[in-house]
């Protein structure tokens, strides 16, 4: 049977038997209730009146916006949904933290539930729901695209909790008010929601900033002393290795993204045909809503920025909750290495980074030795069978690769794990900036340790838009931790003989691991950016004029790795640039972009520094500019 006929077949198996009962005889509950709440019809009113328009005609429209994003979960509709995804999650075994979902069911006894999960795939709607019916939840809803939407299936899936909305609203007031609506009378009936943080797919592999639109209608919700809760759960979702990451990469190099049809969904499902290894679900720190939104009211922090605080607080979780997997670590291995590395040359690699995962107590997904022959060949073997590494086996022992044209889905699998491994590369920046002190240099107040903490915020503020970053209390404190480790102690004094002595004995060094892929991608925006001198911007052309020059530095080896030639990075390094006004024209901003291009030529020259002590030949060649500038003040 063909994978079209076989999803066909299950999507229909699942449809009621006659036409007439494709749709529910009657509307959903909250439908119904709504459109009988004289809150919601006085909001209405309000809104026909704003608008100048006939109450009739807001109505109308409110209703036909209702009827688009309703969902009902009908039993046999579910049963044969459940069939489908796991149909479609045939590639995986899929295994779930049973204590942390013991727990969370004592909460869904009590409370409306709003899981928050992380999007690496399309599956992701699949997984989290399937794991939750198996297990005798509460009926989850689950809110996804429109573009997902399509003929039949679209049918099926609304009736099994799935609520499609629309993505950009910002020009229909009268959509929001009904989402908006919906969602309060969801919490209120003590509905489950599910929704992605991010708002759709990370190209990365790491988690993108968070969108804000769910999460604002939930804390409306939940605002007022009658008010109902809702408690926050994160879900992380993270795979072996996915099959739609190639597409993916190809977007990040300039590709069309494929649209969203009954032939890409029959082309998705015959790529599940493969087996790809393991799905893990794990569940963070839930936490009430109400309760969070309160502190933060006690704090002073209110309206758009206690949202932005609790989609980060969210964020935060959901990267604690989210386990090493062992193709996260082979895939940072050989991505450092970037040549032909055997077994033993893997497992000497990351028996450092297992150490230090060990010390800082990060899960490690299925409970896997990170430290074992068999697993790390294991991952190989895989990643190999997938097309992410080429084996060689012609010689006196096997040794594997990055394949062609893989840097970037291999950068994907790296990127789930980079979150817990931050701090610790920032810190050796840090350390590497006092032992280069001059004898005779001028020091603050707190002397070479002050100017330790004040190279590592620095950094800090230039990946700010890269990566999700405590507080600057809290980012100390984890730095602390980090020096901790290396020394052993508590370390209140810093000099530069002895900060050169913990990094040439420091084990694993990260930072040409972790940061470099990003930093050289900022550079060559960076480059393109000031070559641009005073003149206004394009950011379309900004971008192509990156991703062509990036290829050309990419085969001089100006970069260390094709991965960084990624439009995903070049869009966050503009985002910086944006951020610190560069982009628009004007007398003297030339000067400027040139001192940021010189900040990050910098730190990609200090970035290679930790290489060459880590051991890793020297083979790049950093590009030259018109001037040296001094770097900018990141403060």
């Amino acid at each position: 049977m063909t994978a079209v006929r076989r999803a066909r077949d299950l999507a229909r198996s699942a449809l009621p038997k006659s036409v007439g009962e494709r749709l529910p005889a009657a509307p959903p509950q909250e439908v119904t209730e709504l459109l009988h709440d004289k809150r919601f019809q006085a909001a209405v009113a309000e809104q026909a009146t704003e608008q100048g328009r006939p109450e009739e005609e807001v109505w109308s429209e409110v209703k036909g916006y209702l009827h688009e994003m309703s969902a009902a979960h009908d039993e046999r509709t579910s049963q044969g949904w459940v069939r489908m995804g796991e149909w479609f999650l045939r590639a995986y075994d899929v295994l779930v933290d049973e204590d942390d979902m013991h727990a969370l069911k004592r909460l869904d006894r009590s409370h409306s539930l709003a899981l928050a999960f992380s999007h690496r795939s399309y599956l992701d709607g699949m997984v989290i729901p399937n794991a939750l019916a198996a297990r005798r939840f509460s009926p989850t809803y689950t809110f996804g695209g429109a573009n997902l939407n399509l003929p039949v299936i679209g049918t099926v899936a609304s009736r099994t909790g799935l609520i499609f909305i629309r993505r950009s609203t910002q020009e229909i007031p009268v959509y929001r008010l009904a989402l908006r609506s919906y969602i309060r009378q969801m919490v209120t009936n003590k509905r489950n929601m599910a929704w992605s943080i991010e708002g759709g797919r990370t190209r990365t592999g790491k988690l993108r900033p968070p969108v804000h639109g769910i999460l604002k209608y939930l804390t409306d919700t939940v605002d007022g002393e009658e008010a109902p809760d809702v408690q926050v759960v994160p879900v992380s979702v993270v795979y072996d290795q996915l099959h739609e990451v190639s597409l993916m990469t190809e977007e990040a190099r300039g590709g069309s993204k494929t649209p969203e049809d009954w032939r890409w969904l029959v082309r998705f499902a015959r790529l599940q045909r493969n087996r790809l290894g393991r799905a893990y679900l794990t569940v963070g720190e839930p936490f009430s809503l109400r309760e969070r939104m309160a502190e933060l009211e006690a704090d002073g922090v209110t309206g758009h920025a206690a949202v932005e605080r609790v989609a980060l607080d969210i964020s935060h979780r959901l990267n604690r909750a989210t386990p090493v997997t062992v193709t996260a670590i082979v895939s940072l291995s050989l991505l450092g290495a970037d040549r032909a590395l055997t077994v033993d040359e893997v497992l000497e690699t990351v028996e450092p980074l297992a150490a230090y995962i060990d010390a800082r107590k990060w899960p490690v997904a299925g409970a896997a030795d990170l430290r074992d022959r068999s697993t790390i060949r294991r991952a190989l073997a895989e990643l190999a069978r997938s097309g992410v590494l080429t084996a060689y086996d012609g010689g006196t022992e096997p040794v594997w690769k990055i394949g062609d044209d893989q840097h970037l889905v291999a950068a994907f699998y790296r990127n789930t794990v980079i979150h817990i491994l931050v701090e610790r590369a920032i810190g050796e920046l840090a350390l590497l900036t006092v032992s280069e002190l001059e004898p005779d240099a001028e020091l603050p107040a707190g002397g070479e340790l002050q100017v330790g903490w004040e190279e590592a915020k620095r950094m800090r503020d230039l990946l700010k838009f890269e990566f999700f970053f405590p507080s600057r209390a809290g980012f100390e404190d984890d730095l602390r931790t980090e020096l901790q480790l290396l020394v052993g102690e508590g370390v209140t004094e810093m000099t530069p003989v002895r900060a050169r002595e913990l990094l040439v004995n420091a084990r694993p060094h990260l930072a040409h691991l972790v940061l470099r892929p990003f930093l050289d991608a900022y550079l060559v925006l960076a480059d393109r950016l000031a070559d641009r001198g005073d003149s206004p911007v394009d950011e379309d052309d900004l971008l192509k004029d990156s991703l062509a020059v990036g290829q050309q530095w990419a085969l001089q080896r100006r970069v260390a790795s094709a991965e960084s030639i990624s439009l995903e990075l070049f869009r966050t390094a503009m985002a910086l640039a944006r951020h610190k006004g560069l982009l628009d024209g004007g007398e003297g901003v030339g000067s400027a972009r040139e001192a940021f291009a010189a900040e990050l030529r910098e730190a990609v020259r200090r970035v290679n520094v930790i290489g060459e002590i880590a051991g890793e030949p020297v083979q790049v060649v950093l590009p030259e500019t018109k001037s040296e500038p001094q770097p900018q003040d990141a403060s």
